[in-house]
């Protein structure tokens, strides 16, 4: 059947569809940069929150910054170009997960920073396991659960946003006006123009919001610029420069939530096939995909960097401009592996004020809790799937504000407990399995999965 290509898509050359195409430079090189710029953001918060949280240096938050960069581009060159049964070879750019944040805090705080990288490595350990037995653990991780995962996940980490719109943990002028103000100047730069923008500057919104607060705080004077002065300009990657330790109490949490995570990734590994290619990915692009997540984060704890993941907001791009081309995501790889060997470059990142980086992860997270929504929308709302999104979010609100209940258990059940994720998450998973009626719903969850999962993640989770 021919159809007539319409003016949208005339702009679009003929092999774009083609997952193996290899587009001119002239071409594919903006349109990698353009993937960099609506991860970079979210790529590198999560080591400036963890490391905030435990209290680490300027430098060192830069040092854990620039091992971010470097890790997600060499796990995106990983997972689009593959290695062996490793990577789904899909147009899939991989970066640091928000998903472990709610549990690696309290392991930075209370074990440190060696224990939160030892933990991601065990969770790697899990993933990779998880995507070598996929085809037989896909049947856990239906839209009702991972939506519901979705969700609970923004709402554990809005506490965390709202901390570094105070001007961040532990700060001495917490709530100081001119921490609100500048989040609230990023807050409305960044809404505006993700809501009214028109292509990159949509899509860049977040970083054109951070760029914006900047600014004026550098107008202004809070901007402290020591570490980028002392910075070098180029240095390698070392392993293990912060040091990796592994304790039960760490481990266990973080390879059950990566157990969990892994229904992120088959949702963007969809996601992608879905909206780009029009299909369903095959069982050795989820295996290899999932895989390259666990590959991924055992690097990433090697290098200094959290675990990794595809990022959702860039399966949105393919979908919106249609080149799904696997070497224009390769392209945006290289330019993050080479921005994470410029350490001035992470310095400048880390003299970012609490108030601004505030003002754009507050969005973040409540835009993974809205794709956790969106993702239920498919879901039927009957009895049973009411019980199963319910009850764990009741769990995972209720657990860490009451800590009393379980302070008589053990340091490792408690470690599990604190963060509330796990436990809801595990909740979600055995109710699914349990309660009657998932048998009859199979046709249901294997056909909207992949509509579901894909339509949260285009909304900038």
């Amino acid at each position: 059947m021919s159809t007539t290509p319409s003016a949208s898509s005339a702009a679009v050359v003929p092999d774009s569809r083609d997952v193996n195409a290899i587009p001119p430079l002239r071409r594919a090189v903006p349109l990698g940069i353009q993937h960099v710029l609506a991860m970079f953001v979210a790529n590198v918060t999560v080591p400036i929150v963890i490391a905030g949280a435990a209290g680490l240096s300027a430098e060192q938050t830069a040092f854990m910054v620039q091992a971010a960069m470097f890790v997600a581009g060499v796990a995106t060159l990983l997972q689009s170009l593959g290695v062996g049964r490793v990577g789904a070879r899909l147009p899939i750019v991989m970066g640091t997960s928000f998903g472990f944040v709610p549990v690696l805090i309290p392991i930075a705080v209370g074990m440190g920073v060696p224990a939160a990288l030892g933990a991601g490595l065990c969770g790697g350990i899990a993933m990779a396991l998880v995507g070598f037995f996929l085809p037989w653990l896909r049947a856990l991780f239906p839209p009702v659960v991972t939506g519901t995962f979705v969700i609970m996940l923004g709402i554990l980490l809005m506490p965390v946003g709202f901390a570094y719109v105070g001007g961040g943990f532990g700060a001495e002028d917490f709530g100081a006006s001119q921490h609100l103000a500048l989040a609230a100047l990023v807050f409305f730069v960044t809404v505006g123009l993700h809501q009214f923008g028109r292509g990159v500057w949509s899509e860049a919104a977040p970083l054109l919001g951070l760029l914006s607060g900047y600014g004026v705080a550098m107008a202004f004077g809070l901007v402290d610029f020591s570490a980028v002065g002392s910075a070098a300009w180029f240095s390698l990657p070392v392993p293990f420069a912060i040091g990796i330790e592994f304790h039960l109490a760490a481990v266990v949490p973080v390879v059950l939530l990566a157990l969990v995570t892994c229904a992120e990734s088959i949702g963007d590994i969809v996601g992608t096939t879905a909206g780009g290619l029009n299909r369903e990915p095959t069982k050795k692009e989820l295996s290899g995909g999932v895989m390259a997540d666990g590959i991924s984060s055992i690097f990433a704890a090697v290098f200094n960097a959290f675990p990794q993941i595809s990022f959702s907001q860039n399966v949105g791009m393919v979908a919106l401009t249609g080149v799904v081309s696997r070497y224009v995501v390769a392209i945006g790889g290289v330019f993050l592996a080479l921005a994470g060997l410029l350490p001035k470059l992470g310095a400048v990142i880390t003299s970012i004020p609490s108030g601004v980086l505030g003002g754009a992860v507050l969005i973040m997270f409540a835009m993974i809790g809205s794709a956790g929504v969106q993702m239920l929308s498919q879901v039927n709302f009957n009895k049973r799937n009411m019980m199963i999104i319910g009850v764990p979010l009741a769990v995972a609100v209720g657990l860490p504000v009451h800590k009393g209940l379980y302070a008589g258990l053990s340091e490792n059940l408690q470690a599990i407990i604190e963060s509330g994720l796990i436990p809801a998450a595990l909740c979600a998973i055995v109710l699914n399995l349990v309660l009657p009626g998932r048998d009859s719903m199979a046709g249901e969850v294997e056909e909207e999965g992949g509509e579901a999962l894909d339509t949260a993640r285009t909304a900038g989770a």
